[in-house]
């Protein structure tokens, strides 16, 4: 009983087991549930990709300790479960990409190769401590992400529908626009008192422009009749918080927990949006 207990506390380390920044899961679950509702209908093939993408996204954190712990960034004790993790999540995914090949999904794979590279990316930089503060890494990452609403929605019809890559590309420009907010907002809480008018559009230029930009993007496509109009509403939401954070309250002095809450619920709520204005009639 002892030493079962002992390999239990062993095994299940939380922060080795499950991801510890907790806004990244949106970025994975908003495209999964878009494609899924895209797609209008599930089936055993929706099962098995929820399964593999979750499998595929947990993998990364005890991946990252176990780099960390090799290069002399965190105990070698932590090896014995990322280790254990990653062979657990890596055995769940390779199960559920074979029940999809088997299904006649196996186009899917194509999706997983772009993430491969990213992944590797991101090891790279881990092994290097050059991993914090990468906008660029973060967009492209959340985009592998996004690749999970086409094949969500590809699963559902049962066939490569193009309109997965619109999708895609919809659901990517807001998670672009969400990840430079988020860094925004990280940049305003460090100043010792709020900037003047100039100096806070200076500071929200970029996450204006994306943000400003997908609702022009989103009205264009409305506009020639290829997305409902309604589908602006989720983007003019991301638009409006990110006018009120840069330019009426600055996150001074804010907690990161804070931060990261609020977005959540703004990207949440995207979501939802997202999905009652893709399925209107």
């Amino acid at each position: 009983m002892i030493n079962a207990a002992a390999k239990q506390r062993t095994f299940f380390v939380r922060h080795i087991a499950l991801p510890q920044d907790h806004g990244s899961w949106v970025f994975l679950l908003s495209p999964l549930l878009i494609g899924l509702f895209a797609a209008g209908a599930w089936s055993l093939a929706s099962g098995l990709l929820v399964i593999a993408a979750l499998a595929a996204f947990l993998i990364r954190q005890p991946m990252s300790i176990a780099i960390k712990a090799l290069s002399g960034r965190r105990p070698r004790r932590d090896l014995t479960p990322a280790r254990f993790w990653v062979s657990l999540y890596g055995l769940v995914g390779l199960a559920a990409l074979a029940g999809l090949v088997y299904l006649g999904f196996g186009y899917l794979l194509y999706l997983a190769i772009p993430g491969l590279g990213v992944f590797i990316w991101h090891l790279l930089l881990i092994s290097r401590r050059a991993e914090r503060r990468q906008i660029g890494v973060e967009i492209v990452g959340s985009g592998v992400l996004a690749l999970a609403a086409p094949a969500a929605l590809w699963v559902g019809e049962g066939s490569p529908n193009p309109q997965g890559w619109l999708l895609f590309a919809l659901v990517w420009l807001q998670s672009a626009a969400s990840i430079v907010y988020a860094y925004l907002r990280l940049d305003q809480r460090v100043l010792a008192e709020a900037p003047d008018l100039r100096a806070r559009l200076s500071m929200g230029r970029r996450a204006l422009l994306y943000t400003t930009f997908n609702v022009i993007f989103v009205a264009a496509l409305a506009l020639s009749n290829l997305v409902t109009t309604w589908l602006i509403l989720p983007y003019l939401l991301q638009w409006l918080e990110s006018l009120w954070g840069a330019l009426y309250r600055p996150a001074v002095g804010y907690k990161p927990t804070r931060i990261g809450v609020r977005q959540l619920i703004v990207s949440s709520l995207f979501t939802v949006i997202f999905i009652l204005a893709w399925n209107a009639t």
